[in-house]
């Protein structure tokens, strides 16, 4: 016995209390929406949040002890009995015996892990004297409820009361705490949702032995009734669309904030995502929208972006991240299209080309050795940018992106917002028809940049994270920089209103200024809309993809035949109904003012040839010609896309702008042919006006 003794009193001094073992600290990272009041979703290795027993009811305690340790203040952190119990059982090979007291199950999950082994129980009984002689009751207490397990994936008691109950621990009942005191021995076992009839057996030993102890009174025991639980959760917490966001958030946090992904599971952060709720909320909706009959390997993505900082406030990935991982607006590209546009109308207008020049727009026609067509097959006369941009002219556009150079253009789109990488970003005059392939994000990016007037935000989703603490140890926003001259934006946003005020995508009209661009690709791979107001920027793309990942031709769905799905149609559908309610309470707000059209300039007639005549010519001379023109020119250009009225500044490029005079008045266009009928496809049957079935 003495022997016995002093391998105890050595022990006892020789064993040091470890650090808290990290599974014991670990907590769960809270992923909040915008507001950051609302639970998007969480990060963990084991679902915990720490709560200091000050904010719990004081029953749930003594539920604990009335069940686990009656004895609990006033033991010394052992119990002999069941210590030789656990010993005796050891060395007759038997399965060993978990500590009865609530000391030595603390000790065990938080400093040393499940042990069974003789050794690690002896350490255990040591470090639970010690523990006992070191720390106060409560103190102990309150470990023990943060760190015990209760099933349904919960440690701990605020997990725990969330898990069973769906309520904060806080605001747990008598009754409620005597459930989740019952099932803590064998809680997968016990939970009311498995063992019901077991589980109410175990609710009321508690209370009766709450009533025993002289925590409650028989009267709260006889009035306590029998909770109900809410049923297990089964959903994965990447379920559905949201699975994307909390990806993205994880991403950003590893790739700019540096964070480990074993941080982000244990740190118990609290994180504010930039995203609006009631906006991705609208933008799952405005999908879910589409006819029933929208084929199964239909994809389609959206991006929404707050231009004053490019924080995403809604996006839509895809259905369901957990049956399909990859992010459709992130990671799957699709080609631009049309939408590849702006950025030739961007590096003219930095060249001093003006709205008003003006190009032609035949049906077809030959740069080198490309061959380009007009999607609708018509000649179009003569356009200026305007026009040409709502009218989507491949041929008009075509020519102003030889003048400008395909470098240029290619410049114009990497400072807006896409990567430098871009698979199509060739140097060659047919990009600007939308041969490079972007993220949905990229453009989306570069919608907002437009909308900011040229000043560019890279895009974050993580506001900011808090540690537990409440420090902030991390935010996404970073500095805009400027792009463009505001000028030349505000002259391109002027050409782009007219897509939807009088162009192709009437769809898209939301009773608010708004600008955006139409994109189909070569063999209707894709159709995209991106569009914007001064607020918020969203792209939307569609495409469709094979078994084996391949693009393939979009089919037609919804009444819409398959040489009609352009980016006027369900794109165009998607962007409108996910702007309109995302503006919904939003002041109104206009663009800035585009530049002034130029002053035509006057050039007086030739003389004309002398003729013979009978009569005596007169002594008066003719009038001279005024120097203004009789009616002076509005500085402000026209409300909607001016038809081509002679208005173009003559820059001498030889594509029916003006001859190069830099004065004299252009030709009034060729009246187009007429308009096609319902049903066909098709640009405006006279400029300045629109068919709404003109895809792009």
């Amino acid at each position: 016995m003495a022997a016995v003794l002093g391998v105890f009193v050595v022990a006892y001094a020789t064993v040091e209390v470890p650090e808290p073992d990290d599974f014991a600290l670990a907590e769960s990272t809270t992923v909040y929406y915008a507001d950051g009041k609302t639970p998007m979703g969480s990060f963990s290795q084991v679902d915990r949040a720490v709560v200091s027993m000050d904010t719990l009811p004081e029953y749930i305690g003594q539920a604990v002890i009335s069940s686990e340790d009656r004895n609990f203040y006033e033991n010394n952190g052992v119990d002999p009995k069941g210590l030789t119990r656990a010993l005796w059982n050891n060395v007759r090979g038997l399965p060993t015996q978990g500590g009865s007291t609530l000391t030595q199950q603390y000790v065990e999950r938080y400093y040393m892990g499940t042990t069974t082994s003789y050794l690690g129980k002896f350490k255990e009984t040591i470090l639970a004297l010690k523990i006992d002689r070191s720390q106060s009751k409560d103190a102990i207490l309150e470990n023990y409820l943060n760190t015990i397990y209760f099933g349904r994936g919960a440690y701990g008691i605020e997990k725990a009361a969330q898990a069973y109950f769906g309520k904060p621990a806080a605001e747990l009942t008598l009754a409620e705490s005597a459930v989740l005191a019952g099932i803590i021995p064998a809680p997968s076992a016990w939970d009311p949702a498995v063992s019901p009839d077991r589980a109410e057996q175990r609710w009321n030993r508690v209370l009766d032995l709450m009533v025993r102890d002289g925590w409650i009174s028989q009267a709260d025991r006889d009035a306590a009734q029998y909770p109900q639980t809410v049923p297990p959760r089964t959903e994965n917490t990447y379920g559905g669309p949201n699975g994307y966001l909390l990806k993205m958030v994880r991403d950003e946090l590893v790739h700019k904030a540096g964070m480990t992904e074993d941080e982000i599971d244990t740190r118990g952060l609290d994180i504010v995502t930039t995203i609006n709720q009631r906006d991705q909320e609208a933008a799952v909706q405005a999908v879910d929208n589409l006819p029933d009959d929208r084929p199964a390997n239909n994809r389609v993505s959206l991006v929404s972006i707050d231009p004053s900082s490019g924080a995403i406030v809604a996006l839509y990935g895809g259905a369901d991240f957990v049956s399909q991982p990859l992010n459709l607006a992130t990671q799957a590209r699709a080609q631009a299209g049309s939408t590849f546009k702006p950025f030739a109308l961007v590096a003219g207008l930095e060249q001093g080309i003006s709205l008003y020049d003006t190009y032609s727009a035949p049906a077809q026609m030959k740069i080198g050795n490309w061959q380009v067509r007009n999607f609708d097959s018509r000649d179009h006369g003569q356009v200026n940018l305007v026009e040409a941009t709502a009218g989507s002219m491949n041929t008009a556009y075509a020519q102003l992106n030889e003048d400008v150079g395909p470098k240029n253009t290619i410049d114009a789109a990497v400072r807006a917002g896409l990567p430098q990488d871009t698979p199509g970003l060739a140097n060659e005059v047919g990009n600007v028809l939308g041969s490079a392939s972007p993220r949905a994000i990229d453009m989306a990016t570069v919608f907002a940049t437009y909308a900011a007037q040229g000043v560019r935000h890279d895009p974050f989703i993580v506001s900011e994270a808090r540690d537990t603490s409440g420090n902030v140890v991390y935010t996404g926003e970073g500095q805009g920089r400027r792009e463009f001259d505001a000028q030349v934006m505000a002259d391109a946003t002027y050409a782009m209103q007219a897509v939807i005020s009088d162009g192709g995508a009437p769809a898209a009209a939301i009773g608010r200024p708004a600008a955006g661009k139409t994109g189909t690709s070569t063999a209707l791979k894709s159709a995209n809309f991106g569009g914007y107001v001064p607020q918020l920027a969203t792209f939307v793309n569609m495409f469709q993809t094979g078994d084996d990942g391949s693009e393939q031709s979009l089919t037609g769905f919804g009444g819409v035949p398959s040489k009609l799905m352009s980016g006027s149609r369900f794109p165009a559908q998607i962007w409108h109904d996910y702007m309109a309610a995302a503006t919904q309470g939003m002041p109104v707000e206009d663009f800035p003012k585009p530049s002034a059209r130029p002053r035509p300039k006057y050039t007086p007639p030739p003389e004309p040839t002398a003729e013979p005549s009978t009569e005596a010519p007169t002594e008066e001379p003719s009038p001279t010609p005024t120097e203004e023109p009789s009616e002076p020119p509005s500085e402000e250009p026209n409300p909607t896309p001016p038809n081509n009225n002679g208005g173009g500044n003559g820059n001498g490029n030889g594509h029916g702008n003006g001859g190069g005079n830099g004065g004299e008045q252009a030709t009034p266009a060729p009246t187009p042919s007429p308009g096609p009928t319902v049903g066909q496809q098709g640009g405006p049957a006279s400029p300045g006006t629109w068919n709404p079935l003109r895809p792009q």
